[in-house]
């Protein structure tokens, strides 16, 4: 018999997890990807190959490193007692700080062409007209970088969605607390209940269209409104 806490339990706390890192990637990408975009320092080259790591390493590489620095030994195991616990391993904190590093060029990689492809004259123009950094950053530089947000933060949302080899070297397999959709039709294809995969598997594709159409439609609005 179908258990709906079974289905609705891993989709909200996937979404909820997801949310809570697009929401912080937008905040710690933005610093990072115009670093990367306008410095000349020559720690940038090796800035951004950090930046990448995860688009190349393999998330079960990175899984057991971040595994290691959660458990009690490593920094996690500073940070975990601020709450109570023992470790950032298999718990949710510790999925929300993997995924965010898991994440990060998902989000960085977008923003960062989207400044260089703003180029120096609309900074110029603002300049003289007196606008300070801060100003011309939230003002010109933000509006005009809308794309890179939107598709920065569809790729963040949907590769935190689908992660599996972080989340099970991190957070494992605990019903409530780190059990999310890619963990919960894994367990459901061990378990031969094909049904219940079949329920989050499709659900998680019709999603993502409508997420991904919904943005695009959106932006397609507002450049025709901007132009």
């Amino acid at each position: 018999m179908l258990d709906a806490s079974e289905i609705v339990q891993p989709v909200g706390l996937t979404l909820t997890l997801a949310l809570i890192v697009t929401l912080i990637l937008v905040v710690l990408g933005t610093p990072i990807a115009w670093w990367l975009c306008r410095t000349r320092s020559p720690l940038q080259p090796a800035v951004a190959a950090v930046v990448s790591l995860p688009l190349v390493l393999p998330p079960t590489v990175l899984g057991f490193y971040l595994l290691l620095a959660f458990g009690p030994n490593g920094p996690g195991g500073l940070l975990a007692p601020l709450w109570g616990a023992r470790t950032l391993a298999f718990s949710f904190e510790g999925l929300v700080i993997a995924s965010v590093l898991y994440s990060l060029p998902f989000m960085v990689q977008p923003l960062r062409t989207a400044f260089e492809a703003l180029g120096d004259e609309p900074l110029e123009a603002a300049a003289t007209l007196g606008a300070g950094r801060w100003t011309t950053f939230f003002r010109v530089v933000i509006p005009l970088s809308r794309t890179g947000y939107l598709t920065g933060a569809i790729l963040t949302f949907a590769h935190t969605v689908g992660e599996f080899g972080v989340v099970l070297m991190i957070g494992g397999n605990i019903p409530g607390k780190t059990k999310l959709v890619s963990m919960a039709i894994y367990d459901f294809v061990e378990r031969l209940e094909w049904d219940k995969a079949h329920i989050l598997a499709g659900g998680m594709v019709v999603f993502a269209f409508v997420v991904i159409t919904a943005v695009m439609l959106l932006d397609r609005r507002v450049g025709r409104v901007a132009g």
